[in-house]
């Protein structure tokens, strides 16, 4: 009986790791100098969806900030960083069960999008972007964002908030439908 409860304890042990690492893959690029960051925390968003909503498109925007959770965008042009990113985001995209939306080739911009399906057919739990630049904007992104939304709605938030990725974003919730 001893054996059984301690492969259970370590079962557990094993998974709660596991659960936390895979929240923090993407920690280790706040910080460093070479990478921008931009990390918007369940908090802000509440804060942010009090707003007096005047109009419709306002209401729509502070409606979907209170679906969302955490945004974690980060940009860089550095080659270490970019190699640790694209490595990162592979890694990630093995294990976390994510569906592929789209994938763009253009003139040496490669984007990826991803999306973990929520509770219903068109929400979504999470979506991953992998945006890796070419040669004459080198700047490469990683971007995912959490709650529970549809990809309609958020293609206008990035839009409102001139985040990377938005027009790649707007294609993806096209095909979608």
């Amino acid at each position: 009986m001893s054996k059984i409860i301690t492969y259970l304890l370590v079962f557990v042990t094993l998974l709660i790791s596991q659960i936390m690492s895979s929240q923090s893959i993407f920690d280790k690029f706040d910080g460093p100098d070479d990478v921008k960051t931009i990390i918007v925390n369940k908090k802000m968003f509440e804060m942010m969806s009090k707003v007096k909503a005047n109009d419709k498109e306002t209401q729509q925007y502070v409606s979907l900030l209170k679906k969302l959770e955490n945004l974690k965008v980060f940009i860089t042009s550095s080659p270490k960083q970019i190699a640790e990113m694209r490595s990162t985001a592979d890694k990630y995209l093995k294990t976390s069960g994510m569906d592929e939306l789209m994938r763009i080739s253009d003139g040496g911009k490669n984007v990826k999008i991803y999306m973990r399906s929520g509770a219903t057919e068109n929400s979504v739990k999470e979506l991953f972007m992998f945006i890796e630049g070419n040669a004459k904007d080198n700047e490469t992104v990683l971007f995912s964002l959490t709650g529970n939304f549809n990809l309609d709605e958020i293609a206008a938030l990035t839009e409102q908030m001139n985040l990377p990725g938005g027009d790649d974003l707007k294609k993806a919730s096209k095909g979608k439908k």
